[in-house]
């Protein structure tokens, strides 16, 4: 295996062309990027599962003074702190955030899966609810979210015995309104996903080559990523949504979102096959009463369908502008 250092391209939001830099080890080549949609996706060369295992754990091998992995339960976490437990044993421990923007389900989730690899999991109180600017949900909502982890994270570094933080991020975040990793680089937090040149189909290839039951989970961000850009967070709000979506999941619908509006307006997003079911007269009344009963005045549903990171359209361009990342070196 050899060590290359890959520049690869990045579209920001502002539309501009940026070049992000990273030392790699590749086996083959670096990632092919093609332009869709208007952004620069990831196009990662043919590797077996087992291929790119091995890159994942040799990226990992590197940090010898051990890791905190942070752990939310999705798979991109998930797959980094496996790679880490295999390759370091104790001295790689899980951490996961507690707080009302976590769905109480996705805590058990990261719970049982940090039992099922066996790594040491710690969970802790975040206090983001105590921050006005992660309050005021301006759309960067995120940095002030991932701030308060990552630093909580540090903090606490000494007592795990461990050296680096290391996040799930992987090469497909870098083509999306990511404020959250402005946070990371600030804080010099370690992405081995991106290190090892991983987009989200090699995550979830390996995932399933390690037989981890979620590999095949939807992707399920915090709570207060449901609210529109300007619509304060709040418990009871986050709550609604939990229970709202949880509604969603006893119907059949695991990939869908419930995003709160001004004037406490739900608008529904499920797959596009889904939305002719929702608007069946039996079930649509039925869903109605039970929004009403939760504490939303409106509820609508999103014609368009599931649409991952919908509500970041809302976000202001000088806000979009200020995370936009121009250039980010991983060491």
């Amino acid at each position: 295996m050899t060590t290359t250092t890959n520049r690869v391209a990045h579209v920001a939001p502002t539309g501009m062309l940026t070049t992000i830099e990273a030392t790699t080890p590749f086996v083959e080549q670096s990632p092919r990027l093609r332009l869709s949609g208007g952004r620069w996706k990831c196009d990662n060369i043919r590797m077996n599962p087992e291929d790119l295992a091995g890159r994942l754990r040799g990226v990992l091998r590197t940090r010898t003074g051990g890791v905190a992995v942070a752990l939310s339960g999705g798979i991109d976490s998930t797959v980094v702190a496996k790679a880490a437990f295999l390759e370091l044993g104790d001295q790689a421990v899980a951490v996961t955030a507690d707080s009302p923007s976590v769905p109480r389900a996705e805590l058990t989730g990261a719970k049982e899966i940090a039992a099922l690899i066996g790594i040491r999991h710690e969970v802790i109180a975040t206090s983001e609810f105590a921050n006005a600017d992660y309050l005021r949900n301006g759309g960067d909502r995120c940095y002030h979210c991932k701030s308060e982890l990552y630093d909580r994270v540090l903090e606490i570094l000494p007592r795990l015995g461990v050296m680096t933080v290391c996040s799930g991020a992987n090469l497909d975040d870098l083509g999306d309104y990511r404020p959250g990793l402005t946070a990371a680089a600030e804080r010099n937090v370690f992405h081995p996903l991106q290190e090892a040149g991983f987009t989200k189909a090699d995550v979830r290839a390996v995932a399933k080559w390690w037989n981890l039951p979620t590999w095949d989970k939807p992707a399920s961000p915090c709570l207060s990523s449901r609210l529109a850009p300007g619509v304060a967070v709040t418990p009871e709000r986050t709550a609604m949504i939990e229970h709202a979506e949880t509604f969603l999941r006893s119907l059949g619908l695991n990939n869908g979102r419930v995003r709160l509006h001004e004037g406490e307006l739900a608008r529904i997003e499920v797959p596009l096959a889904e939305v002719a079911r929702l608007a069946a007269p039996g079930v649509r009344e039925t869903l109605s009463r039970t929004f009403h009963e939760l504490g939303f005045r409106f509820v609508t549903l999103d014609l368009e369908g599931f649409r991952s990171g919908s509500l970041n359209d809302l976000v202001p361009l000088e806000m979009r502008t200020r995370h936009a990342p121009e250039r980010r070196t991983t060491s």
